[in-house]
């Protein structure tokens, strides 16, 4: 089982270049929606829910997007970023701000009959949306939170969290297009022209695996092994030398993200190296592998056993945070693009803002979206134990 699995990952993405070179239709869907299909199908077959199915899946995606990172980023120069910053900076504020309001009002709905614990949840549930596990771990500890209880938040936070998944790069732009401005940035809007030049009618892996490019494609895999290796080695010394400290956290996801980001945007600068055809498209297919990994583990026992109240509270902060974000930045008219990739960058965490930006064909918010998301990393556990305090102060005050 545990072949059939690496197979499947490793070869389905093939299948989906395949099926979306035969079918214009399919060309439409998009290849990482067509992923998503594909894993969910399997996924509900059941044949995957053993557990060590979903350990080989996990890592299959944790291994693959610190490949697709630094592929996708090194045809990016991030010279041209410094007009997309001011958009980021808004709308991470205003993520922030929206997921506060959100799990305010669920806090307020569903949390109240056991309103000191679930104040405590609150906190840690602002701390997982607005920076991600390792923040989400930590106000577990700093906030006395019970195990049990971690861990039911923690499963119906990945139930919720893999709807708003499907929604946001299925039907995000769509629904979210209807009151956002689009996304408008002329170099970007020319860089697509040339994509298309050289693809066969918009097919993103046309001719990546052609003996032309085989050569450009193996520089850029070796470059990219040698920045994951710098920076797991970084990010290793790093994470040793805080332990020794005293710092118990484990830093080294967030910082292994933010070497590898750092250093393929250093690469990125050099024009030989954004010369090299095919990286970003290289770098997609590694998306690829993590969205049928990811699709994979949804099963019909996800949502067994759930206990309503607290399910609802957890579906209000997450879904919620999209909503609030949403119309918060169309009020200071943030547009669609900006909006979904900080809102899957803060929720989701950085690795998923690949994803979304090759959802949205638009490769030019991935430097800004990485970076959005490594800010809340940064500032998740203290903003999560601030909410917890106002929440608890509610609790006590209504």
């Amino acid at each position: 089982m545990k072949v059939a699995i690496v197979l499947f990952c490793l070869f389905g993405p093939l299948l989906v270049m395949w099926l979306t070179h035969c079918s214009r239709f399919l060309r439409k869907v998009g290849d990482i929606i067509l992923a998503y299909i594909i894993g969910c199908a399997v996924g509900l077959t059941g044949l995957l829910d053993d557990g060590e199915s979903a350990n080989v899946l996990t890592t299959i995606a944790t291994a693959s997007v610190p490949f697709a990172i630094p592929l996708m980023l090194l045809s990016s120069d991030a010279r041209q970023w410094q007009h997309l910053a001011p958009s980021f900076a808004k709308s991470m504020v205003l993520g922030i701000v929206g997921c506060i309001i959100a799990i305010t009002i669920g806090f307020m709905l569903y949390g109240r009959d056991d309103s000191e614990m679930n104040a405590k949840v609150g906190g840690m549930l602002t701390g997982l949306y607005t920076g991600g596990t390792a923040n989400q771990a930590s106000l577990k500890i700093a906030l006395g939170i019970p195990d049990d209880t971690y861990l039911l938040s923690h499963a119906y936070s990945i139930v919720v969290s893999a709807i708003y998944l499907l929604f946001v790069i299925v039907f995000g732009r769509r629904v979210l297009g209807l009151f956002l401005p689009p996304f408008r940035d002329k170099r970007e809007n020319m860089e697509s022209k040339e994509i298309v030049l050289e693809s066969h009618e918009d097919e993103l892996f046309y001719g990546l695996f052609t003996k032309s490019h085989f050569p450009s494609l193996m520089k850029s895999i070796g470059l990219t092994a040698a920045i994951l290796a710098i920076g797991g080695g970084v990010s290793l010394g790093i994470s040793k030398l805080l332990r020794a400290l005293g710092y118990e956290a484990d830093v080294f996801q967030a910082l292994f993200i933010l070497v590898i980001s750092l250093l393929s945007v250093i690469a990125g600068m050099d024009r030989r190296v954004r010369a090299l055809p095919r990286t970003y498209e290289a770098g997609t297919y590694f998306i690829l592998v993590f969205s049928l990994a990811v699709s994979s583990q949804v099963n019909t026992e996800m949502l067994s056993n759930v206990t309503p109240d607290f399910f609802a509270y957890i579906s209000i902060a997450t879904l919620g945070a999209l909503v609030f974000h949403a119309l918060l930045n169309a009020i200071f008219r943030i547009d669609v693009d900006t909006t979904l990739v900080s809102s899957i960058s803060l929720i989701c965490s950085p690795p998923f803002v690949p994803v979304m930006a090759g959802a949205l064909g638009n490769k030019s918010v991935i430097g800004p979206g990485i970076a959005v998301g490594l800010i809340g990393y940064a500032t998740g556990t203290y903003i999560g134990f601030g909410v917890a305090q106002m929440l608890l102060f509610l609790a006590h005050s209504l």
